[in-house]
C-alpha cells in the first residue's frame, strides 16, 4: 500500500496523493464543495441555495429506497459523506454504513449531529483519503452523489478504479447524478451520465436503472438521474 501524502494546495485545500503518481485538491475543504452539499442537503424547495445542510434531511429517494427495501443489505460506503444525513438514514441493523470524508474537521459535524441517533450502532464516520484508504472488507453498496462532481476531471478514472476494488464482485454502485452543464469551472464540475459511462464502462460495469429522480425538490427537477450499476457477472 502506498501511503497518502499530502501538501498545501492553496486556496483549493490540501493537495493528496492517489497511489498513481496524480494529486488533487481535497474538495471537502474547498468551500464551493461545502457550499454545493449544502443546497444538495437542503429540502427547502423556495430557496434551496439559502437554507443550510444542517437544517436539511436525508435525500428523498434514499428514504423512498431504504422504505421500500429497494438496495442491497451488507456493507454500505457513502463517500464524501457531507454532514451524514443519508449515512444515518441508511443504516439500520440490515446495513451497516461507513460515512467517508477526507478532512478530519469536516468528518466532526456528522459524528456531532448523529450523536444521539437511535440507530448510531449501525454506522460510523472516516476521515480517510478515498483513493489510498484500504477497508477491511469489501462493501456491498457504494452510494456517490456529491463526490464524483466535486474532483477534479482527471481523477475520475482513479475514482472508478477505486469503487471496482473495494465494492464487491456481485455489489452496486448508485450514483445519485445532480447533472451541471454549465460550470466554466469547479467544483463542482461539469458532469452527466456519460462522464460516469466513461470510466465505469471499460471497469465492466454496466447500467441496470436509469431514470429521473423524480423524488428530487422542486429546485433541483429535471436536474438530478438515479443510476445504479453492477458488474458483469464474468468479472
Amino acid at each position: 500500500m502506498q501511503n497518502s501524502s499530502r501538501t498545501e494546495g492553496g486556496d483549493g485545500g490540501p493537495l493528496t496523493g492517489t497511489g498513481t503518481g496524480k494529486r488533487y485538491r481535497d474538495p471537502s475543504s474547498n468551500p464551493k464543495v461545502s457550499r454545493l452539499r449544502e443546497v444538495i442537503g437542503s429540502t427547502d424547495t423556495s430557496n434551496g441555495w439559502e437554507k443550510s445542510w444542517e437544517e436539511g434531511m436525508p435525500t428523498p429517494v434514499v428514504v423512498h429506497l431504504v422504505q421500500t427495501q429497494a438496495i442491497p443489505k451488507g456493507r454500505v460506503l457513502v463517500p464524501g459523506c457531507g454532514t451524514g444525513h443519508d449515512v444515518v438514514a441508511l443504516a439500520g441493523p440490515e446495513r451497516y454504513v461507513v460515512g467517508l470524508d477526507i478532512s478530519g474537521t469536516a468528518i466532526k459535524k456528522p459524528k456531532e449531529l448523529s450523536a444521539s441517533s437511535p440507530n448510531r450502532e449501525y454506522f460510523s464516520f472516516l476521515a480517510e483519503d478515498f483513493f489510498n484508504w484500504n477497508p477491511s472488507e469489501p462493501f456491498d453498496l457504494i452510494f456517490d452523489y456529491t463526490f464524483f462532481c466535486a474532483l477534479e476531471p482527471v481523477l475520475r478514472s482513479a475514482w472508478a478504479k477505486k469503487i471496482s476494488e473495494i465494492l464487491k464482485p456481485e455489489g452496486e454502485l448508485i450514483t445519485l447524478i445532480y447533472v451541471i452543464t454549465d460550470q466554466k469551472e469547479g467544483p463542482p464540475f461539469n458532469n452527466n451520465v456519460s462522464d460516469y459511462e466513461e470510466v465505469l464502462f471499460p471497469l465492466s460495469f454496466k447500467q441496470i436503472y436509469i431514470e429521473d429522480n423524480e423524488l428530487a425538490v422542486k429546485p433541483r427537477k429535471g436536474v438530478e438521474k438515479l443510476v445504479r450499476w453492477t458488474r458483469s457477472r464474468n468479472e
